[in-house]
């Protein structure tokens, strides 16, 4: 069965919150990505290292995509203060891009985000990343100035006023 063309795949699609036993997927989805595009930075260890630390017990959200039981995709909300949250660690295998899993995991977030009264959403990206930021812009993402950098390979700041 071809699973790409096939107008049931939303049947097959959910986006879960993250529980310690996907951790091993978190790190291989973000891991494949980073690997193929930019580079690992100590920041991307430290965190794929220690999401509960890192992203949850700070106020912050991890989904995961499942398609036919399998994990396949991923994103993160990092809590930066009581009004923004930064989008992080977007990530679906390459197997199962086109399915529109990313634009789910970021309908997720942007959801999530509403949900917590957050003010506005930032992102930091590459612009080699463009399809990334073709998502983003289509969710309403604009480009801002570059500033508190935290990422080495972060060429591009984005933001989503929500209220």
């Amino acid at each position: 069965m071809d699973y790409f063309n096939n107008n049931n795949n939303n049947n097959n699609i959910e986006i879960i919150d993250y529980n310690q036993c996907y951790h091993q997927d978190l790190k291989k989805l973000s891991y494949e990505w980073l690997e193929k595009y930019v580079s690992v930075e100590p920041l991307d260890e430290e965190i794929l290292n220690n999401p509960k630390e890192m992203i949850l017990d700070g106020g912050g959200f991890i989904f995961m995509s499942k398609y036919n039981d399998e994990i396949v995709g991923t994103v993160s909300l990092i809590r930066i203060d009581d009004e923004t949250f930064e989008l992080a660690k977007l990530a679906v295998t390459e197997k199962y891009q086109g399915l529109k899993l990313g634009q789910r995991l970021m309908q997720r977030c942007i959801n999530k985000a509403k949900e917590t009264n957050t003010k506005k959403v930032i992102l930091y990206t590459n612009l080699k990343l463009s399809a990334a930021i073709g998502l983003y812009k289509k969710f309403g993402f604009v480009e801002i100035p570059l500033n508190n950098n935290k990422y080495i390979e972060s060429d591009l700041k984005m933001e989503l006023q929500l209220n």
